[in-house]
């Protein structure tokens, strides 16, 4: 099964093709595509380069991604891991 990311024009915010194809922001929200369907939607979804920046397909096992790229997946839905140790104390 598959889902489609891609990141937000507007701010670059990670989003999902859920329901009817609007962008989601929760990895759970977006809808799991099996193989033939998916490569629609993202068709359907490359052609709003307003919305959807470069949009690609991601396997999933239950909302979760699994496959070669899970890990950056993961992070992806997360958010950054740098937190605010880059975030200098006063003096």
């Amino acid at each position: 099964m598959k889902i489609v990311t891609a990141n937000r024009l507007s701010d670059g915010r990670v989003i999902y093709a859920g329901a009817d194809n609007q962008p989601v922001e929760q990895l759970a929200q977006a809808s799991v595509l099996d193989e033939a369907t998916a490569e629609v939607v993202l068709a359907e979804v490359a052609a709003r380069p307003d919305v959807f920046v470069n949009p690609y397909l991601v396997e999933v096992q239950d909302h979760t991604p699994s496959g070669r790229d899970r890990l950056k997946e993961r992070i992806r839905a997360t958010g950054p891991t740098v937190g605010n140790s880059l975030v200098r104390e006063p003096a």
